[in-house]
């Protein structure tokens, strides 16, 4: 009784490159992008987050607000339209933000005027003046509705209680421009924050206003600050690095150093388990905050300003991602739903596997085939006697595939008429099994010789193009030599022949200076890693 032909195994080649991780397929769910420029092309200079309201059973905003030249944008979360328009101010504007109830807004100017507004009316409610020079940054209190601070250019920070005329407490102590500032959450809520071009962060107490609580020296201007939910940690820009301070401890943990240039805006993301950073480069930028990782990236074209990843509903789900720019463009990419909640849970299985160093058992799962059940496995044919101990698994007919023409051939030794019937169909894995059972065969001169240039052409171009492919330039390169060896007495007789053997040179060439040019920066590295040593 003879063996059964079995089909040839698929020859399993290195993988290629990564596939994207469920981190960078989460961040590339928002599309439908939208770009609205400023109407006097002035810089988008910050945009404000609608934050939850402090109370359950209050009513969180609906919209957002981007501050641009002397205006201020509102924009509805719902369906990113522009909705009203305020610029009411007598200079360039700068820090609009929404209380957390969607009422009132507030926001600073290049005159050192502060102007707190009614939404529905754009009425102007409050008008202060205190400060001396540009005012910055003006934020609500996350626990006092009528409570709010500011940051200015004349080295100050100073707190405000609506029904008041005057400032009710000033803190001074900075020796340079103050571009941010921030109230702390949670327990520390009392406290406030600010950054300035002195070089410093400073957490502010109220109830002694003269000095600071606690001061973080840096290495050039703060840009922004932000501080983390917990309470205890804060994040800080300045220059290209953000760092990570620990205000328990009174020191820094971290430092990240991902971007070329000066970082301008820091945001969280995903109910706080993401950081994401802007900057002069145009690079955003996202960060788990468990060890500091950077997991996303995208690049704008033009330098960020400001930018801020926008939630929606009780859960307060990412919904828009808004980027401010210098050209004067608002980008809104929003966050398609439905199937992509799957794929966040993948997303957040991936990365408390790689926190926890699972990663790898989590990936075997994945790619773990579901076993067969019992009933398919054994059935009655498939035993051998009756009341037998031993079970035989029989190979059913059923079960054997068809053989394919180009395997057919193969088998009878018809090398030639095999290769042309599986470049005609043109499926990769079975092209790459032929031309491998070809060479392990010693076959394939005998598959490439006496060809007219018509029949030459197919696997001349399948080498063309797949030669740079480091999976399959070594095939490539032996079916090329085997090529010139055979017909170059006959070029020029071809045109399209002479076209293709161009063709393969001119990728050979490219390919050799690339390698060339890898092995020269390779070397360099190595010279710098040396010297650093």
């Amino acid at each position: 009784m003879s063996a059964p032909v079995l089909p040839l195994q698929p020859v399993k080649l290195p993988p290629g490159p990564s596939p994207l991780t469920p981190e960078q397929t989460y961040w590339r769910t928002f599309k439908s992008h939208v770009l609205v420029p400023s109407p006097a092309k002035n810089p988008i200079t910050h945009i404000s987050n609608p934050l939850p309201p402090s109370n359950v059973l209050a009513s969180a905003s609906d919209h957002f607000a981007v501050t641009t030249g002397t205006r201020l944008q509102i924009f509805s979360v719902r369906t990113r339209k522009l909705v009203k328009t305020i610029s009411r101010f007598d200079d360039i504007a700068h820090g609009g933000e929404i209380r957390r109830d969607g009422r009132v807004m507030v926001a600073g100017d290049e005159s050192g005027a502060i102007q707190v507004f009614d939404i529905s009316s754009r009425a102007i409610l409050k008008t202060w003046k205190e400060h001396k020079q540009p005012v910055w940054t003006t934020k609500f209190s996350p626990t006092e509705p009528t409570t709010l601070m500011s940051a200015s250019d004349d080295c100050t920070v100073r707190l405000w209680d609506l029904p008041s005329q005057e400032s009710t407490t000033t803190f001074a102590g900075h020796q340079d421009y103050i571009r941010s500032g921030a109230f702390m959450p949670g327990q520390a809520s009392g406290l406030l924050l600010s950054g300035s071009y002195d070089q410093t962060v400073r957490l502010w107490d109220p109830r002694a206003p003269q000095n600071a609580v606690m001061t973080f020296k840096h290495s050039a201007p703060v840009e922004d600050v932000l501080p983390m939910p917990s309470g205890t940690t804060v994040l800080a820009a300045a220059d290209n690095q953000i760092s990570v301070l620990d205000l328990v401890a009174a020191r820094p943990l971290q430092l990240l150093k991902n971007h070329q240039k000066t970082v301008t805006s820091l945001c969280l993301a995903s109910n706080n388990t993401r950081l994401v950073s802007g900057g002069l480069d145009g690079h955003l930028k996202v960060f788990e905050t468990t060890a500091w990782n950077v997991v996303a990236g995208s690049k704008y074209p033009s330098p960020i300003l400001s930018l801020c990843v926008i939630g929606s509903g009780t859960t307060r789900e990412d919904r828009h991602l808004a980027v401010g720019m210098q050209s004067g463009n608002l980008s809104i990419k929003t966050r398609l739903s439905g199937q992509q909640k799957v794929k966040e849970k993948e997303r957040q299985k991936e990365m408390q596997a790689l926190i926890e160093g699972n990663i790898e058992e989590l990936d075997r799962k994945r790619a773990k085939k579901k076993p067969k059940g019992w009933e398919k496995r054994f059935r009655g044919r498939d035993f051998t006697g009756e009341g037998t101990d031993i079970i035989i698994e029989g190979r059913s007919k059923r079960n054997v595939k068809k053989s394919r023409l180009w395997e057919i051939l193969l088998r009878k030794g018809r090398y030639a008429a095999a290769l042309d019937e599986v470049l005609k169909a043109n499926h990769l894995p079975d092209v790459v099994t032929l031309l491998t059972a070809l060479r392990h065969r010693s076959a394939m001169r005998t598959a490439l010789s006496g060809r007219d240039d018509v029949s030459l052409q197919p696997i001349f171009k399948w080498v063309c193009i797949h030669i740079t492919n480091p999976r399959y330039v070594n095939l490539c390169v032996d079916i090329g030599m085997l090529i010139v060896d055979l017909y170059s007495v006959h070029m020029g007789e071809s045109p399209q022949i002479d076209k293709l053997m161009t063709r393969l040179h001119r990728a050979v060439r490219m390919e050799v200076e690339r390698s060339q040019q890898a092995w020269q920066t390779k070397g360099m590295l190595g010279m710098l890693i040396n010297s650093t040593e």
